[in-house]
């Protein structure tokens, strides 16, 4: 049994150090319910609407002060992060991608969202589509972020590989809101996983950051219009009584996929 926090926020435009010393007293708040995971929304540094060169100017390595910054909160209040930012390898190679750090501070991984959205596909390059599933504090933990989970196969890799809880950071908007309240409880259904999503709030985004149960209830939900923080409990044995109530990954591999499941054998993290 794990606690989750999400932080739902509004970003300033523009200002990541402003972003970031609003997300360090967010860790602060949040350290006090001993938490096991923090979840961080899409583009939280810098925000969503803005241009190529903006994002140029704005964008980090791993080795940045945004990554920096959190692995050292991360290890202070021994929670795992999960910590999306505007990732840039160079002039012509700028990505949207969260880290994943642990509760010691190590930068276990870094994900890069595979699939863009309509003008994302003009500023960022699309990421390699691997999933790969990381086995920390929490349990095993998958990251779809945004658009990646409104294609139903993203989550089902994410199950198969042996994801517990799905975790998508996003900056969903408002007209998508319908798509957010049926896609995330029917992905979480689909594959008997929790799924999480923390989104943004204010600049067109709807709000309404969820954890969902393995079964497709909604266990907690933002305001579709309020910075928020959602703190929930992650019960595991849920997740195996769901399993077992509705086998659906079980029947899938077994009936509907004689000799097996051919899938990218990438290792858990």
């Amino acid at each position: 049994m794990y606690n989750v926090a999400g932080v739902q926020m509004r970003p300033i435009m523009n200002n990541v150090d402003e972003n970031l010393r609003r997300g360090i007293k967010y860790i602060d708040e949040i350290s006090k319910y001993d938490v096991d995971l923090i979840v961080f929304p899409e583009m939280w540094t810098t925000g969503y609407h803005l241009s190529r060169e903006a994002f140029l100017c704005l964008g980090e390595t791993r080795e940045g002060k945004t990554i920096t910054t959190i692995r050292e909160q991360a290890k202070r209040v021994n929670s795992s992060i999960i910590c999306p930012f505007i990732e840039k390898i160079d002039d012509e190679n700028l990505y949207i991608s969260a880290a994943v750090i642990d509760n010691l501070g190590e930068l276990r991984g870094i994900v890069r969202k595979s699939i863009l959205w309509g003008r994302e596909n003009k500023i960022f390059k699309a990421g390699n589509i691997e999933y790969p599933v990381f086995d920390i504090k929490v349990g095993k933990v998958g990251i779809l972020i945004c658009y990646e989970m409104e294609f139903p196969e993203t989550s089902r890799l994410l199950a198969l590989k042996g994801a517990e809880i799905i975790v998508c950071p996003s900056v969903w908007s408002l007209g998508a809101a319908r798509r957010w309240d049926i896609q995330l409880p029917a992905r979480s259904l689909d594959n008997t996983v929790f799924v999480f999503g923390i989104n943004t709030v204010g600049n067109n985004s709807c709000g309404k950051s969820k954890l969902i149960s393995p079964l497709g209830d909604v266990l907690i939900e933002a305001s579709d219009s309020e910075e928020e923080i959602l703190v929930h409990i992650v019960d595991k044995e849920v997740l195996e009584w769901a399993r077992e109530e509705v086998p659906y990954l079980a029947d899938f591999k077994e009936k509907l996929t004689p000799g097996g499941i051919n899938i990218i054998p990438i290792p858990i993290i």
